[in-house]
């Protein structure tokens, strides 16, 4: 009951009064959208950048970083070999891999395990996660989405896929942020503190304003395709943190780094898969009832984590 009331109960909170502030009247139909465009052009691309530039690798981190990413890596490659055995849609392929690798790494996974893990260190490893679980995760997302939006224009090429995928991408603020702080790092570039302070305080707010923009975004919805949605689902909630916690297992890390790593491959789709999928016209319906079942049943199969890795 303790480590539910620390992790679960802040956020509901937060996204309770977001709610509440539509119902209210305080917060008008679409604001979600001016809150999710800071967020994702603002708050998230300098949480990403200022941690992964004042990260210092070696080879402990380096272990930790590769077990964050090789759940995804692992689960988009069987699911893509799934694909060419069964010859099942296209479009269907699409929304497996975004329902399973675009987590709320962020959004949702930084405060939780800072509930969970309140110390420095668990912070520390939080953001690094978050961080660099996204560098493949919002790769392959965005590519995804970019690919559904060309073959529906056209049946392009290889080469032009891949152009035109690299063209996007080169432009998109998360990936932009993930490879400067991690070419700032790698450079050992200094940051002077009347840079980095207000950059800091921009990826401070990510948390906060992240998950009051759930509660904004789920008033006033209707919610279809619940059955489809809890499916696709269960990627995020059961598959993904099975192989990520076979994956630190096989590697030997300790607690925490290994906590962190299976409950961030464990966090809901992230929200701002909804403006993405608004954006390319993907799914609308269906991505909100994802982001809606995840979401809420978080508070309780993140707990159930939790006790499988003895943080209870």
């Amino acid at each position: 009951m303790d480590i539910f009331l620390r992790t679960t109960l802040p956020l509901f909170l937060l996204i309770g009064l977001g709610f509440f502030s539509r119902k209210a009247d305080l917060m008008k139909q679409g604001d979600e959208r001016t809150l999710s465009a800071y967020v994702y052009f603002f708050a998230l691309p300098s949480l990403f950048f200022i941690n992964l530039a004042e990260t210092r690798f070696d080879r402990i981190i380096a272990t930790f970083v590769g077990a964050g990413i090789i759940p995804v890596l692992v689960i988009f490659s069987l699911l893509t070999l799934l694909y060419f055995i069964f010859r099942f849609s296209k479009d269907t392929y699409f929304l497996l891999v975004l329902g399973s690798v675009f987590g709320s790494h962020a959004f949702f996974g930084v405060p939780f395990v800072m509930f969970a893990l309140p110390t420095a260190q668990g912070e520390q490893l939080a953001t690094l996660s978050s961080g660099t679980i996204s560098i493949v995760s919002v790769v392959i997302s965005i590519s995804v989405l970019e690919l559904h939006q060309l073959s529906r224009e056209k049946r392009p090429s290889v080469l032009e896929a891949v152009r035109h995928v690299a063209r996007r991408l080169t432009r998109n603020p998360l990936v932009i942020s993930i490879f400067s702080g991690a070419l700032f790092s790698y450079l050992k570039v200094p940051i002077p503190v009347a840079v980095s302070k207000p950059i800091h305080m921009l990826g401070g707010t990510t948390a906060t304003v992240a998950i009051f923009m759930l509660g904004v975004f789920f008033y006033g919805r209707q919610y279809k395709q619940l059955t489809q949605a809890l499916g696709v689902s269960l990627l995020r909630m059961i598959v993904l943190p099975l192989i990520a916690f076979g994956t630190v297992r096989l590697l030997g890390l300790e607690t925490p780094e290994s906590s962190v790593v299976v409950l961030m491959n464990a966090m809901p789709m992230a929200v701002s898969m909804v403006i993405l999928s608004e954006r390319y016209r993907f799914h609308q319906e269906l991505i909100a009832s994802i982001v809606l079942i995840s979401s809420v049943l978080a508070g309780f199969y993140l707990n159930g984590w939790l006790a499988v890795l003895g943080l209870e």
